[in-house]
């Protein structure tokens, strides 16, 4: 436990900043010699002043309700010094000034915290990501002012009643965009943020306990959507009159033989093809999202692509000339539409076409999967990758030839014993 060697605390006038014949009173609190100085917000007479005893020698009720003010002053500094020293905080004049006026860790707020991991995250965080906190500062921001009534709470006050209402808030109320409220895994993604924040908190030590240790977030899962065989074909082969269209379906369907995210295929230029130790191109790059390695092989699909853009666009900073990713999916619903294909179509789709059609339900094992998705966990992967009906159909039917082998060898040689 920390101790000092030194504290005192010492009431004193200003007559320098004298106003009307009376001047201010400050608390000086001096820590082994070092000082920090508090105005107390009252003022008096230095005629009333007694320079011995630090407090006013007036016998009117005046006189006494501010020697009564400054008793508890001084009785709350003591218990401010007598509180760091219990939590084995560092003991000086700043803290205990500090803790007094309710400016240190003990008293930060729900809101300093959103805004200190917020301004230090952005060198960390991809845009894209460090987006949604913002979103989700917006929605507490929301839920303290219409729930509440309040524009910020002390962290000390999180609780778990707290998250649960929270929780309901956001399940029942408009969403930001004043579209339909927030659907499940929505509600559940800003409160991990929410949890991630508090446990910058706990480790810079602003609050005690966790108020997320009784809560568990409840993510449902959802089936990921991808092209089988004869879709792909139907967009690949499809005769497309607007040229946006033919751009979105080029793109993505580079996307479908590479596994690239859409982030990813737009920042890709020359230096990230490369001869392999095969002879054959590879993509040589990094995850956008996760600064991740990303080695590729370029399929002949994919080769095809990278090869009519160079011919029309020889002079360009990036391979692809890729549009927005709204504009991307836009057109990419269009297409689906007129090809009368009933899957909500995005470029995400693409991703998830590579690691189900292309790769594992040719029998790429899930494990080269994940390496050429940039994955660093194998069930990251695993959420992706779908095996498809056809493969398991396939491989049941071989799985049935073999026993049926096996049986009619066994009835054969039984006949020969007989």
């Amino acid at each position: 436990m920390q101790t000092s060697r030194t504290f005192s605390i010492h009431f004193w006038i200003n007559p320098a900043k004298e106003k009307k014949n009376l001047s201010p009173i400050y608390a000086r609190i001096t820590v082994d010699g070092k000082r920090a100085e508090l105005s107390l917000k009252r003022s008096i007479s230095v005629t009333y002043w007694d320079s011995k005893t630090k407090r006013s020698k007036s016998r009117t009720d005046e006189g006494k309700a501010l020697n009564q003010y400054l008793d508890r002053v001084y009785a709350k500094l003591l218990d401010c010094h007598k509180q760091l020293i219990e939590e084995s905080k560092h003991i000086s004049a700043r803290a205990i000034k500090e803790r007094f006026l309710g400016e240190d860790e003990r008293h930060k707020t729900l809101m300093d915290l959103v805004t200190y991991h917020n301004q230090n995250m952005k060198s960390i965080l991809k845009p894209g990501t460090l987006k949604n906190y913002y979103t989700t500062e917006r929605y507490i921001q929301r839920f303290l002012r219409n729930k509440l009534r309040t524009n910020d709470i002390y962290l000390t006050q999180l609780s778990y009643n707290f998250i649960i209402d929270f929780e309901q808030f956001l399940r029942n109320g408009k969403s930001i965009n004043d579209a339909q409220p927030l659907k499940n895994n929505g509600v559940m993604k800003h409160l991990e943020r929410l949890k991630k924040m508090t446990k910058l908190a706990l480790r810079l030590e602003w609050i005690e306990k966790d108020p997320f240790i009784r809560y568990s977030l409840k993510f449902k899962k959802h089936e990921r959507s991808f092209l089988n065989e004869f879709e792909l074909k139907c967009i690949e082969d499809a005769e497309l009159n607007k040229p946006k269209h033919q751009i979105a379906r080029d793109m993505f369907i580079f996307a479908c033989y590479t596994g690239l995210s859409y982030i990813d295929v737009k920042k890709l230029t020359e230096d990230n093809i490369v001869r392999g130790i095969d002879g054959n191109y590879w993509i040589y790059s990094k995850r956008e999202k996760t600064d991740e390695n990303l080695k590729v092989p370029i399929l002949d699909k994919a080769f095809e692509i990278l090869k009519k853009y160079e011919r029309l666009l020889p002079k360009k900073d990036y391979l692809l000339p890729i549009y927005s990713n709204q504009k991307t999916n836009d057109s990419l619903k269009e297409i689906a539409a007129e090809l009368k294909i009933r899957k909500k179509l995005s470029f995400h789709v693409a991703r998830h076409t590579f690691a189900t059609t292309i790769t594992l339900s040719n029998g790429v094992p899930i494990e080269t999967v994940s390496k050429l998705l940039g994955h660093t966990k194998l069930a990251t992967t695993q959420i992706y990758a779908k095996v498809l009906e056809q493969k398991l159909s396939s491989d049941m039917s071989i799985l049935r030839n073999k026993l049926n082998s096996i049986r009619g060898n066994v009835e054969n040689i039984n006949k020969a014993e007989y």
